[in-house]
């Protein structure tokens, strides 16, 4: 296993190169501070994009859905494009042109292939892990019928690159004469407390998992 993803035509950044990364702890670090992904398949020639949840596992990266989702069953043993994007700021600059975003993000290329019936248990075990440390251990089992109505899909962390943007805006040299605010406005997520199901069942309460939420792994 290399240590830099694949420099291709379509992972290298035409411009702002400096703002690239090829590295796999770069890219690592963002797929894990960030679940929330969109990946692009093609149907009938036309383009589609769809929001959902990944989760990584060493090299690989995997999400899942139902087994008669048209964009599962088009993504498997096919090229996909998996993004994930976060947002860590607004860049005010003293001209619109130098207004800009703080930002990580990761683009993956590859050929998605499904993942065998016998793995689906551990890896959906693995994707609740993910984001709620031991809480699979607490869950009913998921059942015969239930693992049958879901796919997953995996890609090989191989293709891809890694693109961040920090600091103060980046203005022309004149501009900074002129008197004009410019600076960031940092944008943060937050968790808020948990709100308990008014089904359950009278004195339960709320596990270490819930109450010490982390969103990600910053």
């Amino acid at each position: 296993m290399t240590t830099d993803l694949q420099k291709t035509d379509r992972s290298r950044l035409r411009r702002s190169h400096n703002r690239g990364h090829f590295d796999r702890d770069t890219v690592n670090a963002i797929l894990d501070a960030q679940p929330m992904c969109t990946v692009g398949y093609v149907i009938d020639g036309k383009p589609y994009v769809t929001p959902t949840l990944q989760w990584r596992e060493g090299n690989t990266v995997y999400w899942h859905g139902s087994s008669a989702s048209r964009a599962l069953k088009n993504s498997r043993d096919a090229e996909v494009c998996l993004s994930v994007a976060i947002l860590d700021g607004f860049v005010m600059a003293r001209s619109g042109m130098h207004h800009s975003l703080n930002t990580r993000s990761v683009t993956l290329f590859g050929t998605a292939r499904q993942v065998s019936h016998e793995e689906k248990e551990e890896k959906l075990c693995n994707f609740i892990d993910h984001l709620f440390p031991g809480r699979s251990e607490i869950l009913r089992p998921n059942s015969e019928q239930e693992r049958k109505a879901t796919m997953i899909l995996a890609l090989d962390i191989e293709e891809g690159s890694a693109k961040i943007r920090t600091g103060p805006p980046a203005d022309d040299e004149e501009d900074y004469e002129l008197p004009i605010w410019a600076g960031v406005i940092p944008v943060t997520t937050t968790i808020g407390a948990h709100i308990d199901d008014p089904r359950n069942l009278e004195g339960l309460t709320a596990p270490d998992h819930v109450t010490g939420f982390k969103y990600g792994k910053n």
